[in-house]
Formats: structure tokens, C-alpha cells, sequence
């Protein structure tokens, strides 16, 4: 039995390698490049550093690359409910550094920007602050973070145009514009895949921060679902004009 190689396979093979850092888009399950993450198990590349907000769950998305030995390092602002990455990262079998969740956006954008460094409230005092140069300002202490630039980035969207702009569909934008901006090769697998440019009010990334663009039929996931009755509409409507 044969099977077709990924269109992101070929590209992505010559850019992958053992030890580098590679950000990720998504949070949770939602806005995961999952057929993206895929090609990078089966490359069998290794010792990577991953930067994501969280690696998944077990067996979906990022969690794929932790099961499979590939990942030495990650930076995350939680564990999340992945159970394999907390008992690697409690066994000391895995180097974890965990990042508030706003300064891990900032630490992104900062990079996509070409800011080297920023100074920042958050984690002052705290284990998040440790070896970190600190000052003052306007009498308020400071930690000073680094930015972040991953060697490759992939990232999920809904829609891109021939000039690789996208957009993104509701909260599975989340982190995908960061790590589209702060990696020096993006890959995007988009849901569609558009023959006409987007008009440049509704761009979301520029295509400036793309590289490749590939379609997928895989769309937005998400963990849990919950949800309350949805109140009848029309009865309130009606009783309203019953009081007017």
C-alpha cells in the first residue's frame, strides 16, 4: 500500500533538522496546524524546542511529537490536559519553561517585529522572574523577556489568497499570527485556499510573513463542549410587548 505525501512534505523536509526551535499555532485543540504537526512526526526529526501555548492533549496535535520522542524542550504558559507532558515535565525527563501567557503573545510579537527585548510587570517576584535582569520604572519593577524567533513556524487558517494573506476563523486565530510573524520560514495549511486576493481591510497576516501556503480538509478542534439551554427567544419577545 502506498500513500501521498503530504504537499508540505517536501518543503518542510528541507528545513527541517535535529535540534531546532519550531513554533506552533493553536491553543488547546483549536487552531492546531494538525496535518502540519504530522509531517514533522514522520520527518523523525528530533531534540526539538517547540513553542506553542500548550501542547494539546494526549495523541492529538503537538501531543503526536511528545509521544514520539521528538521534543527536548518546550516553552508553554500551561500543560494543559496533556497527561504525558506533565509526567515527562514532573519525571525531569523534559526541559520545561513556562511562560505567562501574555508575555509568551509579547515574546512572539516582539520577534515578528524585530524587538530584541521588552521589559514587563508580569512575574516580578515570582520563579518567572529568576536570572532575569530587572528595573525600574516610574517606581514599578520590571523583568526584562527575551523575544522569540523559531526556525519554522506552522500555522493554521481559514483562508488564504494567491499573495499568502490570511484570515482566521474566530478563536482559532489565537496564537497563528504570532508564530506566522516570528518564524523565518512559515508554513500555512489553510481550509480554503482562494483565487482571488482578500481586500487588504479584511488581511489578517500579511503575506510578507508567509512562505507556503498547502490546503487541508482538517478543520478547527476543540477539547470540551459546553453549553447551556439556549433561552426561547421568541416567548421573551412576546412577553415584552405584553408589558409595553
Amino acid at each position: 500500500m502506498t500513500t501521498t505525501p503530504h504537499p508540505a512534505a517536501d518543503a518542510l523536509g528541507t528545513r527541517l533538522r535535529d535540534g531546532m526551535t519550531l513554533a506552533v499555532g493553536g491553543f488547546g485543540l483549536c487552531g492546531v496546524p494538525y496535518d502540519l504537526v504530522e509531517v514533522v512526526r514522520d520527518s523523525g526529526v528530533r531534540g526539538l524546542t517547540v513553542v506553542s501555548n500548550n501542547l494539546g492533549i494526549d495523541g492529538r496535535g503537538l501531543g503526536l511529537l511528545l509521544e514520539n520522542g521528538q521534543i527536548d524542550r518546550v516553552l508553554a504558559s500551561y500543560v494543559g490536559e496533556n497527561k504525558l507532558f506533565a509526567r515527562r515535565y514532573l519525571d525531569g525527563e523534559l526541559e520545561v519553561e513556562f511562560v505567562p501567557q501574555g508575555t509568551l503573545a509579547e515574546r512572539l510579537r516582539a520577534g515578528g517585529a524585530g524587538i530584541p527585548a521588552f521589559y514587563t510587570a508580569t512575574g516580578v517576584g515570582t520563579v518567572v522572574a529568576e536570572g532575569k535582569p530587572t528595573a525600574e520604572f516610574d517606581g514599578r519593577r520590571y523583568v526584562l523577556e527575551r523575544a522569540i524567533r523559531a526556525d519554522v513556524g506552522l500555522v493554521h487558517a481559514h483562508a488564504a489568497d494567491p499573495a499568502g494573506n490570511l484570515r482566521y476563523r474566530r478563536t482559532a486565530q489565537n496564537f497563528n499570527p504570532l508564530v506566522a510573524a516570528a518564524s523565518a520560514f512559515t508554513v500555512v495549511e489553510a481550509e480554503t485556499v482562494r483565487t482571488e486576493p482578500f481586500d487588504p481591510d479584511d488581511v489578517v497576516t500579511p503575506g510578507i510573513f508567509v512562505d507556503l501556503v498547502v490546503p487541508t480538509a482538517r478543520r478547527s478542534e476543540f477539547e470540551q463542549r459546553n453549553t447551556r439551554p439556549r433561552p426561547d427567544l421568541r416567548h421573551e419577545s412576546e412577553a415584552h410587548a405584553l408589558d409595553a
